[in-house]
């Protein structure tokens, strides 16, 4: 038992120290794809989206919080939504044609830092849940009008946000523990910087980032208190007929807030009688270092058909992954992002065999004192997500040449795709 809670103080303490040091967000490392030959690629995007101040879509239920004139949401719940915009600046570069060669070296001529310039909130939703007519539930209170009204507020200016892309698709990200919403804000401007700013950019971020030795099941009580919100809003992004395709990335205990959020979708369209395939539109769910149960979504995968929902499903796993030890610790069950194909029994094995649109990708060489963030820190894990949502490829195909190792786990290797 102490052994135990050493290793949760130890980490804990680990969490605090990098949070405390992170003054500066400097730009991760560029994906392979763009080092081989020095070429950040321009075809995916729009022209107004080729700039060093990019403008990043987000949903939140943290609480607002106001200083001198400006305003920023921070650990603590609300139970209204918040639609809004996010100003990211690119820094120590003075052009996007400086930016577009900076992503495209193994080594930097300079240091590129990432900062938000400017927070500005559009809708503000009212309080859930509504008040309703028990005796006449037909008729539509005024909170629940005004409510749908908002609804129509955030969809005209994401439709307007569409209408000036290429790509006629949303790319959400839900970030984990710990996260604050600046962290959130920066992560997806990373990871769509270098995914060819393809689509229209929105990070759906909960009330993450408590402090003290409990934090891990604060921020989990958290997650499961944004879980009505996030299918709200997924709901409200899918009925849009302007809205192509959604690519979802979530990371660590995100991964569980939004797995649940869509097996509950799920469940509701299939009692309607649709395709949740065609009416929610999810092309590509990734999911990286899974802060899941393994037996749980063993159940969800299999048992409740979860995977037939989606254009693919992407697991990304490392047997080294230390926050994911901790987590496991704590919650006596195998974590699913750290899973080993090696380990796993033939019974096993083919139960995920079964489910050929969902592929899990062993990650080699992971670096890093927690070797946690490798989805957005490791170029080759950066390359294949990049290639996902550009080309929506499967794995073993030529432009993801990843190591088959059995069934539909595949080894990323260091260097991938080369």
């Amino acid at each position: 038992m102490f052994k135990h809670l050493y290793k949760i103080v130890k980490f804990t303490g680990i969490v605090l120290l990098l949070s405390a040091c992170s003054s500066k967000h400097e730009l991760v490392p560029s994906p392979n794809i763009y080092t081989k030959n020095a070429t950040y690629p321009k075809h995916f995007m729009s022209h107004n989206t080729q700039t060093i101040k990019p403008k990043i879509l987000y949903m939140t239920d943290r609480k607002k919080e106001e200083h001198n004139q400006s305003i920023s949401y921070g650990t603590t719940r609300s139970s209204s939504m918040a639609f809004g915009e996010v100003t990211v600046s690119f820094e120590n570069v003075s052009s996007w044609e400086s930016l577009a060669k900076q992503s495209a070296l193994k080594r930097r001529e300079h240091t590129v830092n990432l900062k938000i310039d400017n927070i500005k909130e559009f809708v503000h939703f009212p309080s859930t849940p509504l008040p309703f007519n028990a005796k006449n539930p037909k008729k539509r209170s005024s909170q629940q009008i005004l409510y749908a009204n908002k609804t129509k507020e955030f969809q005209k200016i994401l439709a307007a946000k569409l209408s000036k892309s290429k790509q006629k698709d949303v790319v959400i990200f839900v970030h984990g523990f710990n996260n604050t919403y600046e962290d959130a804000a920066l992560s997806l401007t990373e990871l769509w910087h270098f995914s060819g700013r393809a689509g229209v950019p929105l990070f759906y971020t909960w009330a993450a980032g408590n402090s003290g030795l409990l934090s891990y099941f604060v921020d989990r009580e958290s997650g499961e208190f944004s879980i009505f919100h996030l299918k709200e809003t997924i709901k409200m992004i899918a009925s849009m007929p302007e809205v192509k395709h959604i690519h979802l990335i979530a990371h660590s205990r995100g991964t569980d807030v939004l797995t649940t959020a869509l097996r509950e979708l799920i469940i509701a369209q299939r009692a309607k009688g649709n395709n949740p395939q065609k009416t929610l539109k999810i092309k590509n769910l990734i999911l990286a270092a899974p802060d899941l149960d393994f037996g749980v979504v063993s159940q969800r995968l299999i048992a409740e058909k979860f995977g037939l929902a989606f254009g693919q499903i992407t697991v990304y796993m490392n047997k080294g992954d230390s926050a994911l030890n901790i987590s496991q610790y704590l919650m006596s069950g195998t974590r699913f992002g750290r899973i080993d194909t090696e380990n796993l029994t033939k019974d096993e094995k083919s139960v995920f065999a079964q489910v050929k649109n969902v592929n899990f990708i062993e990650v080699e060489s992971v670096s890093g004192l927690i070797g946690h963030a490798y989805f957005r820190e490791n170029p080759g894990v950066l390359s294949d997500i990049a290639t996902i949502i550009q080309t929506s490829s499967f794995p073993g195909t030529k432009k993801r040449p990843l190591e088959n190792k059995t069934g539909n786990f595949w080894l990323l290797q260091k260097g991938y795709p080369f």
